[in-house]
């Protein structure tokens, strides 16, 4: 089957920002370091090249051999982790929340961005080595956000008895209790090898790993480390020792929220939603028990809702002694990645590119290369069966994206035997009201206000009747209506992208590995357009 795209405008899913970012508008230049375009590739890689501390890489590849010392490592992720030790190796970046069994779809489509950026770069820069990473956000404390996902229009949630979820990082959390959850998705997902695999990954993962860190890794690595794929969890104090110059800088200079103060002016006065505003100090403190907020207030530092407190001067020393409980939030968090890796490049979602766009003036303050920003991939995914009917029901793949009330009154006015537009008729109806008006002047101004009012009223009465017939022909052709409303609902989950609400398993046990296969092959990373992808013919 073809594969059919729109332009991200057409969608109606994507902030001004976004768009315009994507079409390289000339007042955006200033909040970030080069467009993500091929070509812009070799100057990133020779600054960064410069400027990273390559002493890291050590530390990386030790800590990456421990994190896999219990997977299976494929020989590409094997090649990778070794590869980091050359000078000539980079990484491109895309990072994630520990959702359960991966969340939502576009999980894949961050991934396999990434993956297919590095095989990009490889052919245009052979010279070089790169590294397609995902981040795991271990060290979030949202647990809300991630303990569930949707599959056949059901919600699966894990209920986590662990009195320490949504109190302290997610990656620590006990994998306790998704034994029920594991139950009622085999139930869901029935049988056949693709259902097998399924429950296979989901029931070693979670089952047979103690931390939602370790699960997560585990199904990671299953799906995608054939493709060389590098999983890290940057929670370790090994990696953490390399960002204590940042973080001093942040607790006793509040350098991040001082160097984005007049990025947010500039981003706020041209019109745009600020998508994080930074508090005075961006980091929490990270514990077993708790991750909380660090306060200062009169030279001194608090954890929120504690005891615990230092002097400037303890603070320090405890930032020395154990930079593992220093734990970056939305703004430092970038920056600490940059620090560690030999980064070129981080892929996410608009979302995430909009807070991105806040912190070029931080990292040139804290001397770290600005990495390329650049958007995911973004498609919906769609039997043959669907796209037959989207066919027989002429609507075109733009008009699917459409407000429902919308789409269903452009094809009921399209589809019925009578002209339900009043145009023409409001177009009569003002020109006659015209010479009324030219009359009022010639006698009396003040009928001029008569006038007007009663050509609203009628201008009034005449929407209304349209408004009415078109109710009754949508009553009249009830069939072609659901049908319409049923499609869309199907494509478009709780009125929203399906890439944001469906888990992958509802098209993997379908499909299996011609879904990866084929969004391995159709989902070009440097392409900016929304990608409708059809699936067989039932």
């Amino acid at each position: 089957m073809p594969t059919n795209c729109i332009s991200y405008p057409e969608t109606n899913y994507f902030t001004p920002l976004i768009l315009d970012y994507l079409s390289e508008k000339k007042e955006l230049s200033n909040f970030y370091h080069r467009f993500p375009e091929i070509e812009n590739f070799g100057a990133q890689i020779t600054e960064k090249k410069k400027s990273y501390d390559h002493t890291i890489r050590k530390d990386l590849i030790q800590v990456l051999n421990d994190q896999y010392s219990k997977l299976t490592v494929s020989e590409n992720t094997r090649a990778n982790i070794d590869a980091l030790e050359s000078k000539n190796t980079f990484t491109v970046v895309t990072g994630h929340q520990l959702n359960l069994f991966t969340g939502p779809l576009y999980f894949l489509y961050k991934i396999i961005s990434t993956i297919n950026l590095t095989k990009k770069l490889k052919e245009k820069y052979p010279e070089n080595n790169f590294v397609p990473i995902y981040w795991m956000a271990t060290e979030d404390h949202d647990f809300e956000e991630i303990n569930f996902f949707n599959l056949n229009g059901k919600k699966f949630k894990w209920n986590n008895a662990d009195d320490r979820a949504g109190k302290t990082a997610v990656g620590g959390l006990s994998t306790e209790g998704l034994d029920e959850v594991f139950k009622l998705f085999s139930a869901e997902i029935g049988g056949g090898e693709n259902a097998e695999f399924l429950k296979s990954t989901f029931e070693k993962g979670y089952l047979e790993h103690d931390t939602l860190s370790d699960a997560t890794r585990f199904i990671a690595n299953e799906i995608f480390g054939k493709y060389g794929l590098v999983i890290v969890a940057a929670g370790d104090k090994r990696l953490k020792k390399h960002f204590i110059p940042n973080v001093g800088s942040e607790l006793v200079e509040h350098s991040s929220h001082k160097q984005t103060t007049e990025t947010l002016q500039k981003i706020n006065s041209l019109g745009y939603n600020i998508q994080v505003n930074p508090r005075d100090i961006n980091l929490f403190y990270l514990t077993d028990e708790i991750r909380e907020r660090i306060i200062e207030r009169d030279g001194n530092y608090f954890v929120h809702e504690t005891e615990i407190s230092w002097t400037k001067e303890e603070i320090l020393q405890e930032l020395k002694d154990h930079p593992e409980r220093f734990s970056p939030n939305v703004m430092t968090r970038p920056l600490y990645q940059e620090v560690i890796l030999p980064n070129l490049c981080y892929i996410g979602g608009g979302g995430e590119l909009a807070y991105w766009l806040e912190l070029k003036s931080y990292f040139e303050a804290e001397n770290v290369t600005f990495p390329m920003l650049l958007l995911r991939n973004s498609a919906m995914l769609q039997t043959g069966k669907q796209n037959d009917k989207r066919e027989k029901l002429k609507i075109s793949i733009q008009e699917l994206f459409l407000k429902q009330h919308e789409l269903i009154n452009r094809k009921v006015r399209k589809i019925s035997d009578i002209d339900i537009d009043f145009s023409g008729q409001k177009e009569h109806l003002v020109e006659q009201f015209q010479h009324m008006y030219d009359l009022a002047e010639k006698t009396d101004e003040s009928f001029i206000g008569a006038v007007k009012a009663q050509e609203v009223k009628q201008l009034k009465g005449l929407d209304h009747l349209e408004k009415r017939l078109l109710k009754a022909q949508k009553r009249k052709l009830k069939d072609e209506v659901e049908r319409i409303a049923e499609l869309q609902n199907d494509l478009f989950p709780n009125r929203s992208l399906q890439e944001r609400q469906t888990n992958f398993s509802e098209f993997y046990v379908e499909y299996g590995e011609e879904l990866i296969n084929k969004l391995m092959e159709e989902l070009d990373p440097l392409e900016s357009n929304f990608k409708i992808l059809t699936f067989g013919r039932e």
